[in-house]
């Protein structure tokens, strides 16, 4: 697989699984885990992650620009790997969270949250740098042996990036088992019983019993009772619950801490084998006219003008995939029966199509280039938000066929009712499925794209640009939640396809200029 391909290409890609594995911990928990640690509205779990996850993509663009300045690429990539280490470690202590504490143990995780956001700002930008840069220069060795060297070189890039992209969802498949898994152990190491509805139900008994409905409190007592939890006194065990159930998604961002150190040492013993941007730039000397001067200015200009074009298309792209964090994550536990596999892993099925499907689809690109019919990165782009629109009108047309209400009406029907309703496993494997395709047609290859038209002297600030377009979608993630619980679910749902369509036929508008600015 990395036959022909720069040196250090597999080292990147270790270096960035630490990483991978705390995001996709996060991804997998985090609006649940504010929920169910602080009783928060989903609303409002949602508002913290659009933002947490905006702060990841906007600060890499902050990272891009101290890399560039400095041209000390290794040591911001260093820097960003101890800080991410430091917030996992404040997020692992298991506080139980009070009336009493709130006011400062919620501000304490924010402030965890916002140290990991700004440690993978400084990390995540600039090592895709790197890796962009090992293709420059490996193009540059190419052109010395002849245009059909430097052809075959350049060809190598989208599947180089492809790879990087697989090995790094490695951490990604694994995360996603460790919270559940040690959640589990906890509570029954405690003699109890994992539920996913019980957490708001216990939040909603603390702090107004007299004020829950009368089948919310039907509810509470069918499901602590089955969780091992003592109905006569219901305040205690609703306390004690929270308690052991937060505890054991406190420890999985222990694990968090080692992948970073685990990355911090990859990173260091493979250092010497990464370019260096500061020499590569250093050794340009030359002195350009007027003329020449006007006509790369002018590159560049459509360069960054193509560059801005395809980060505005998938803005929208980035706010309906990431709802797998957000209105998918609470879809998993309301809609599906997690009886038998709990919510949070099924974050895993992205980075295992990833890790699966990349050979096939790098195989089914390769193919077409030896023949002659090669899809252009922007094509690609738009035929990946066509794949994307497909998983949600499956979930929207599956939703519909079921008659789902909005999940708050949901969440107020008998248990038996909703059990009875509950989807199979099977309709988050064909939604991931499709959503995984549209993220290789996008994901890696626009990050090709941006090493493509990206001027030399500005790699890290364009990867920060592309990170930073990651961001804005992500502020807009919250808008699922209230979809989601306000409407009947397939409209939320109908919504994300529409998105994607209309993104996919503007794409689509611009991919022959596109082309010509890539060539």
């Amino acid at each position: 697989m990395f036959k022909n391909h720069p040196k250090g290409l597999l080292s990147a890609a270790l270096s960035n699984m630490g990483e991978r594995f705390g995001y996709y911990i996060m991804n997998a928990v985090l609006v649940l885990f504010l929920c169910s640690k602080f009783g928060l509205a989903e609303e409002t779990a949602g508002t913290i992650y659009s933002f947490f996850y905006a702060g990841i993509y906007i600060l890499a663009l902050v990272g891009g620009i101290i890399a560039d300045r400095t041209q000390n690429y290794k040591g911001t990539i260093k820097t960003g790997l101890i800080i991410m280490a430091l917030g996992y470690v404040l997020l692992s202590i298991p506080i139980l969270a009070t009336a009493d504490n709130k006011v400062w143990l919620l501000p304490l995780t924010c402030f965890a949250l916002f140290l990991i956001a700004f440690g993978n700002g400084l990390f995540k930008g600039n090592l895709q740098a790197i890796v962009g840069q090992m293709y420059d220069n490996f193009e540059a060795e190419a052109a010395k042996k002849g245009p059909e060297a430097l052809r075959i070189a350049k060809s190598k890039r989208d599947s180089g990036f492809q790879i990087f992209y697989v090995f790094i969802n490695v951490g990604g498949l694994i995360a996603p088992f460790v919270a559940p898994l040690l959640r589990e152990w906890w509570l029954k190491a405690h003699d109890m019983v994992y539920n996913a509805q019980l957490p708001a139900l216990c939040h909603q008994y603390i702090n107004d019993a007299a004020g829950m409905n009368e089948q919310a409190a039907t509810n509470l007592n069918t499901l602590m009772a089955a969780a091992g939890g003592n109905v006569a006194d219901m305040a205690a065990s609703c306390q004690t619950y929270l308690q052991i159930f937060n505890e054991g998604v406190h420890y999985s961002f222990v694990a968090s801490v080692a992948a970073m150190l685990i990355s911090l040492i990859i990173f260091f013993a493979s250092q010497r084998i990464f370019p260096t941007p500061a020499k590569k730039e250093a050794v340009k000397g030359v002195e350009y006219t007027a003329e020449e001067k006007a006509a790369m200015a002018q590159e560049i200009k459509q360069r960054m003008m193509a560059l801005f074009a395809v980060l505005a298309i998938v803005i929208f792209f980035w706010f309906s995939f990431h709802q797998n964090g957000m209105s998918l994550s609470y879809f998993a536990r309301d809609f599906v029966d997690s009886s038998a596999v709990a919510p949070e892993i099924w974050q895993a099925v992205n980075p295992f199509f990833v890790i699966v499907l990349t050979p096939v689809i790098m195989a089914i690109f390769s193919a077409l280039a030896r023949r002659n019919k090669e899809i252009s990165t922007p094509r690609k782009i738009a035929i990946g938000m066509f794949i994307a629109s497909l998983a949600f009108i499956f979930l929207a047309l599956f939703s519909l066929s079921n008659g789902y209400p909005s999940a708050d009406a949901f969440k107020n029907m008998p248990i038996e009712e909703q059990m009875q309703a509950k989807a199979g496993w099977f309709v988050l494997i064909v939604v991931y499925f499709f959503l995984t395709v549209a993220e290789l047609f996008i994901s890696p290859l626009g990050l090709s794209f941006v090493s493509k038209v990206a001027p030399k002297h500005m790699l890290g600030l364009c990867q920060g640009l592309w990170l930073g377009a990651t961001a804005v979608g992500n502020l807009l993630l919250w808008i699922g939640p209230l979809m989601y619980n306000a409407w009947p679910i397939w409209q939320c749902w109908s919504v994300f396809a529409i998105v994607c369509l209309i993104s996919m036929g503007v794409m689509l508008g611009m991919v022959k200029w596109l082309e010509r600015v890539t060539k």
